[in-house]
Order: structure tokens, then sequence, then C-alpha cells
């Protein structure tokens, strides 16, 4: 069972097992039908498309950012409509490092459904391999998805004052207020600290060893139990890259803030950071 990575070579030995869901998360938050046109074009044998705003994103119930969470009923349908079942195995890739792809694995996770792994080094990754792709469209038969939601697992805005430790997961200088090219209003929630997703991977796009994620994501915890760490982004989906590095490193999963930055500065009222904030 893969319940956070999976090498691409492990994957393709294996990916054949009739159980085995594998579904294309490649987006482009800039064009945002290219990801479904590069899926058209070539993708992983067996392999559906998820679209971050159709399949990963819905109407505002738990949070009002750009990319709320779909209620636990529609997640059910969805993961019911790529064939998931309750001993499916499902591997989740892009062509982003992991960012989309994350979203979708802890959606999976915050069902309950924990045979969900991204697949480390995405389309890329499978490229090195030199082995086949498929073009067009392809959809698995529907399946009756078995899944109940942890709320735990979800920070909503009424919490975010009183969390131990909340993390912003976006290029540091968003996080500082020096640029900011998707919400009205640049900087962060007072009180957070910064960890840039892309962090946790190495100069090829693959996630750091075991090891070193560990050992990073402890140095930024500093004193705050593991279990009582939160993160956000821009709004909810980079965030979850974080929580997906912490778990591979064999971390308790910490909690997503999902409504992330373009809810909390939706509202004038609130207050906005600036500037570098120290490390612990």
């Amino acid at each position: 069972m893969f319940i956070s990575l999976i090498d691409a070579r492990e994957f393709e030995s294996a990916r054949d097992a009739p159980d085995w869901v594998v579904i294309d998360c490649r987006y482009d938050l800039l064009d945002t039908g290219a990801g479904f046109r590069a899926y058209l074009a070539g993708h992983i044998p067996g392999a559906q498309y998820a679209h971050l705003h159709d399949h990963l994103s819905d109407e505002p119930v738990t949070d009002h950012g750009r990319h709320p969470l779909p209620t636990p009923g529609r997640l059910t349908q969805v993961f019911s409509g790529f064939g998931i079942g309750p001993g499916s195995q499902v591997i989740v890739y892009d062509a982003g490092g992991g960012s989309i792809a994350g979203r979708l694995w802890w959606m999976l996770q915050y069902m309950g459904h924990r045979k969900a792994a991204v697949l480390d080094g995405g389309w890329q990754a499978w490229l090195e391999l030199g082995v086949e792709q498929e073009t067009g469209e392809f959809h698995r038969p529907v399946a009756r998805f078995a899944g109940t939601p942890n709320p735990h697992m979800l920070v909503r805005l009424d919490e975010v004052s009183q969390l131990p430790l909340l993390l912003d997961s976006r290029e540091p200088a968003r996080y500082a207020g020096e640029v900011e090219t998707i919400d009205p209003v640049a900087g962060h929630i007072p009180g957070a600290r910064n960890h840039f997703w892309k962090h946790n991977l190495d100069a090829t796009g693959r996630f750091l060893p075991a090891g070193r994620l560990r050992q990073q994501h402890l140095a930024m915890y500093g004193a705050t139990d593991p279990g009582d760490v939160t993160f956000y982004c821009g709004s909810g989906v980079s965030a979850c890259h974080n929580v997906l590095a912490a778990t591979a490193a064999g971390l308790p999963m910490p909690r997503l803030y999902v409504g992330s930055w373009s809810e909390w500065c939706a509202d004038p009222a609130r207050p906005v950071a600036r500037g570098p904030k120290p490390g612990p």
C-alpha cells in the first residue's frame, strides 16, 4: 500500500494491477485548459484527467477561497466517477512537482482513503522511463466510493487566530508582501512563518529523501508538536504539498487551512502582516 509517494519505476512495474486508479492532474493557473490539452496529447496509459476547478474545487461551503473544498457528498460523487472503490490504490501525478496532485492526494486522505500516493517526479519522471504514452480520453467504470471526512484535518477561518503554528507555503516574496500576482492584497496572516513548498524538492523536481524532509520540517516546527502544525497557501492547493512532504517524512499529518490567503485577505477588516518572519 502506498500512502504518500511512489517512485516512477516502482509504479511502472505495478500499474497494470486491476485495482490501481491513475489520475492526471496537470494544470496551468494562467491557461486553465492547458492541462487537459496536454493530457489528450499524451498521458500515462489508463490515466484519467482531474481538473482543478471542475473536480478538485466546488462552490464555497467550508471556506470561501479561490479553490473551495467540495462537500463530502460532491467528493464521493467525483471519486466514484473516477472508479475509486474501497480497495483502490490511487496514484496521482502532474507536471508541477506535485503541487496540484498533492491537492487530490489530500482530498482522498481527508475522506479516509489512505491508499493514495503522488508519483514522485510526476509526468517528467514517467517520460524519463521512455515507456509508452496514451492519447485521447480514458474513463474507468464508475465505482462506489466509500469514505467519511475527517474534520480535524481541516482548519476553518474562525480557528486561524488560535492555531499553535501556522506556516505559509507560498514563495518568500509573496509571503513578505513584496509582490502579489493573484490576490487583491499582498502580505501574510500575522504570526505565520514561511516554508515555500518547492523547498521540499531537489533539482530534478523529486522530493528530498525522507530523512532530509523530516529534519527540514522539524526545524520549522521548533517546539511545536508536529500534530499541531497548520499549513496554508494562496488557495489551499500548494499547501497540500507541505502536508504530503511531512507525511512522506514519517511525521504526523499537519492540518490544512483550505481558505488560505485568498479567503483571509478578502475582508479588509482582517489584519495583514508584511516583511520576512524569523524562523523558530
